[in-house]
């Protein structure tokens, strides 16, 4: 994978990342059973990419304004520790975050599709937007990746974080045995 060197250097450092959940880790569709239970379709790509973020050393954490028992359990599959729910001025959540794990925002990169994101990634040394953001998201990310949200975004995120980070070789070797 290559990416912009400009780009890479922006995501340098990073070792936390926060991600938003409708429009990003989903394709933002709002489905609700007859029970009015919600659910939610998430994308393997995705997951893998977050759990090989851990893995590579950077904390993946989820700020999103809603809640749901399907994405509780899509986090906890993924070993996801960090997560605020229900939670629209996520900017206080994401500096408690920070302070949490001793870090500030020059070690820190989010990915949002949506105004109530615009905060946190205003402040992140990285910030990414899937292709189907809204306008004004896009303008203000860093990067917009080719895909769409709950459709791969989520995931080249990861990579660029990754491969930023030095760990994108050494986590793929294993795989290529």
């Amino acid at each position: 994978m290559t990416f912009n060197p400009a780009l890479l250097l922006k995501a340098q450092g990073v070792r936390v990342a926060f991600f938003d959940v409708d429009g990003v880790l989903t394709d933002g569709g709002l489905l609700f059973s007859e029970a009015g239970e919600s659910l939610k379709r998430f994308n393997t790509l995705d997951g893998h990419g977050l759990k090989l973020l851990q893995r590579g050393g950077i904390t993946p954490v989820v700020i999103t304004g809603r809640d749901s028992k399907a994405l509780r359990l899509r986090l906890q599959a993924l070993g996801i520790t960090h997560a605020h729910f229900g939670t629209e001025d996520k900017l206080p959540a994401a500096a408690q975050t920070l302070t949490t794990l001793g870090l500030d925002w020059s070690h820190a990169a989010a990915m949002g599709d949506d105004w109530p994101d615009l905060p946190v990634m205003r402040r992140c040394a990285f910030a990414c937007a899937p292709a189907n953001a809204h306008a004004e998201v896009r303008a203000l990310a860093h990067h917009v990746t080719a895909e769409h949200g709950g459709d791969g975004a989520a995931r080249a995120f990861c990579d660029i974080l990754l491969v930023a980070s030095g760990r994108y070789v050494d986590l793929l070797e294993p795989y290529l045995q």
